[in-house]
């Protein structure tokens, strides 16, 4: 638990909360901090509107008060305010833990000890008050129940009860005569703490005594303590009870802020119910963060090997230049070392002069790559401490059994473990660098070319793999895409693309050059072709990825004339990887869904070269609804209209009017929309990367979108009030002319 205990820290005072209290801005601060760090403003200055107690200001609501901040990053460290001269300007201060805050504006009361002591008695709080946060620096204007308009945050004072016990010194044995021995357990029943000895001759396991439950020390001490759950009371209305939680403020309420305050028209739901809804919430939230947690640790030890494979192993001014894998340095970076030096020494002294200048850039480089690494360690250790601190920090709120305490943090505490979850995302626990140092001597280079003599690469390209997500078949087209292996440095100067006949023959050289990605047209239908890929670089040819086998489609026209420009492709909508609301009929050609929300269904062929056109009929258009047409790649959002993420391209219509849509970006708002029978087209050319939409046949707007490339599958969202059929196989329409084709034999 050491690690949670920079959650349990003020950032002002840098020690334990002390009376924590909740910030607008989901902060927690000491009830005596915050008092010390009040500003006082002119009057002039004060908007009504800005008071910043518990129930005046939303959580995110700082537009306005952002224009009264006293405090910003590019300040020169001193806070005033403009036009404020009774009092003078004071340098602000830094708190143990490093964050600035605040000296008291304000002269303090003479006994300090007394405002600690007895919170209830704190003299009134001078007008116009200003407390800025110490964390986010968000300027708060408080209202006239000055600090006793922000709640208590009594799960975090319980937390830091238990966390201060579990660090005292043992608990003793109630029952030994003399010296006391450390204590063993404590029975819940009897409230009594034994020792192992007093425990058998007093508290024996039998008869009615068997029944009693014993448990460790530190957990009865805090059970004794343990007094029942406090009835928590409105900040608004203090002989009220919390009772109800307004799901639009995020905030427990009582029945009178539902009567006659803003919470009248608020949607509430019973505490109890949200109580155990945000702590299954926050509970599945550090699921997932442990997850994280326990992947960061092994990277952590990933990495501490990698420093252990770098690390010279004869003292520092003697690196190790070669490496294999993750095997062994010492004998590999020896024998190279001695190769190095004998080499130098028959260059005489011209080579000898160049061999110091390689030295120097070899150990250059492992001292690079030890920082970096050394690096990443600091940086993913400290996160790593930080996430378990909060992990450990969450399980003690849940345990807490206030509801109203309980729900006046959690939304806070579950956006923080999304947020720390979210930073553990792809790349973070992936090594900078390689412990590799792939580098050899190449001692042909004549003597006149000496100052020339540098490392050079003699491996060849690792084995490359198949990409199987974006590989397909198109009627009698097979599109491929592959990749080097990860933490692979060798340089690569091309890739071999092979296929055989499709009928088990041997393989052909299909494709040679530096793409990953390639589309081989003009294959026999019903076939099935075998396809595999090498790399090669000037030290040679590596080996061969793994086979992969291709199946193109079973029905369609003779393998086309490469002199088309129009590619006439059959298509169906996909049921395996539409939206669970869409229903299909008319064998996947027809589509509607159940849900009032829209979702996406998309085509069972993707397209990557060539001129394509299908059309939309409306069957059913009810409500006047915004259906959207267009091409997605294969990972797009199905829950959202197509075009609200960036893998999506696509043109939403209603009965009036048209919009063009990608990455939620709407444009091109163009008169013309859709109704029962209408007709919609679309364009997909890639000869000259445009999509273009047509209404009843005519062009609805510009040219759509331009530079498209890629793999591309055609698309479809609506919701339960449209019906939709998918026509296929059509000629481009008359009025566009295509552009230039590719008349080779493949595409990349």
């Amino acid at each position: 638990m050491d690690e949670m205990e920079e959650e349990l820290k003020c950032p002002v005072c840098g020690s334990f909360f002390r009376e924590p209290i909740i910030l607008p801005c989901s902060h927690n601060i000491c009830l005596a901090c915050a008092r010390n760090i009040l500003v006082q403003t002119p009057d002039a200055e004060s908007p009504q509107s800005s008071r910043a107690s518990g129930s005046g200001v939303s959580d995110y609501d700082y537009l306005d008060l952002d224009k009264m901040s006293l405090y910003s990053e590019a300040d020169s460290g001193y806070g005033s305010y403009g036009g404020f001269v009774s009092a003078p300007t004071t340098p602000c201060q830094k708190s143990p833990n490093g964050v600035r805050v605040f000296p008291p504006a304000v002269p303090q009361p003479p006994s300090q000890h007394h405002l600690l002591g007895h919170p209830g008695s704190l003299p009134p709080i001078p007008r116009n008050s200003c407390l800025t946060c110490p964390q986010c620096h968000r300027s708060l204007i408080l209202d006239e129940r000055g600090l006793r308009g922000f709640a208590k945050n009594r799960v975090l004072e319980g937390v830091v009860d238990r966390y201060q016990q579990s660090k005292t010194a043992a608990l003793k044995c109630q029952l030994c005569e003399k010296s006391p021995k450390e204590a063993t357990v404590m029975c819940e029943q009897c409230d009594v703490f034994y020792c192992d000895p007093c425990r058998l001759r007093c508290h024996p396991p039998r008869g009615p005594l068997a029944k009693h439950r014993l448990v460790p020390p530190a957990q009865g001490s805090i059970s004794r303590r343990t007094s029942p759950r406090k009835i928590s009371t409105c900040t608004e209305h203090e002989l009220e009870n919390l009772s109800m939680y307004c799901v639009q403020c995020k905030m427990p309420v009582c029945y009178q802020c539902l009567e006659e305050g803003k919470h009248g028209t608020h949607e509430v739901k019973a505490l109890g119910a949200m109580w155990k809804l945000h702590k299954g919430q926050l509970s599945q939230a550090l699921n997932i963060l442990s997850d994280r947690a326990t992947e960061a640790k092994e990277f952590l030890v990933q990495l501490r090997n990698m420093v252990q494979h770098i690390q010279p192993t004869d003292g520092p001014g003697r690196p190790l230049l070669v490496t294999s894998g993750w095997g062994t340095l010492k004998e590999n970076g020896v024998e190279f070392e001695a190769c190095l030096v004998a080499q130098c020494d028959a260059l005489i002294d011209a080579l000898n002069r160049r061999k110091a200048q390689l030295l120097t850039r070899v150990n250059n480089e492992h001292e690079h790559k030890l920082k970096v690494v050394r690096d990443q360690i600091s940086h993913c250790t400290v996160k790593l401490r930080q996430t378990t601190g909060l992990m450990e920090y969450c399980l003690e709120v849940i345990k807490e059994n206030d509801p109203s305490g309980f729900l006046q943090i959690s939304d806070a505490l579950i956006r923080r473990v999304h947020m720390t979850e979210g930073q553990w995302g792809k790349g973070t626990l992936t090594p900078r660098m390689t412990s590799d140092f792939d580098l050899t001597l190449d001692s042909g280079p004549l003597l006149q070319t000496i100052h020339q003599l540098d490392f050079i690469q003699m491996k060849v390209p690792s084995a490359p793999m198949l990409q199987l997500e974006e590989c397909c078949t198109i009627n009698n087209s097979a599109t491929l895409s592959w990749k080097q292996p990860p933490l692979s440095t060798i340089a690569v100067d091309g890739y071999i693309l092979e296929l055989d006949d499709g009928n088990g023959g041997q393989f052909r050289e299909v494709y040679v050059g530096t793409e990953t990605i390639c589309t081989v047209d003009g294959l026999h239908y019903n076939s099935t072709y075998m396809s595999r890929v090498k790399a090669f670089n000037a030290s040679g040819v590596g080996q061969y990825s793994k086979t992969l086998a291709m199946q193109t489609s079973e029905t369609g026209q003779s393998p086309c004339d490469m002199q088309t420009l129009a590619t006439v492709a059959w298509f169906t909508f996909d049921p395996a990887s539409a939206h669970p609301d869409i229903i299909l009929s008319n064998d996947n050609l027809t589509v509607t869904c159940n849900s009032y929300d829209d979702r996406v269904v998309m085509g069972n062929s993707g397209f990557s070269r060539g001129v394509h056109y299908w059309e939309i009929t409306v069957d059913r258009y009810d409500n006047h609804p915004d259906p959207a047409f267009g091409v997605a790649r294969g990972d797009v959002l199905k829950d959202v209209m197509l075009g609200k993420d960036d893998k999506a391209w696509a043109m939403y219509v209603d009965n009036n009017r048209s919009w063009f849509m990608h990455n939620n970006s709407h444009t091109n708002r163009t008169d013309g929309g859709v109704s029962e029978e209408a007709t919609v087209g679309v364009l997909l050319d890639f000869t000259r990367g445009v999509l273009i939409f047509l209404i009843n046949d005519e062009q609805q707007g510009p040219v759509a979108f331009e530079g498209i490339e890629g793999i591309y599958y055609p698309a479809v969202s609506l919701n339960r009030n449209v019906q939709v059929t998918l026509h296929t196989g059509l000629p481009i329409p008359d009025f566009y002319t295509p552009g230039e084709a590719d008349l080779s034999g493949s595409v990349c």
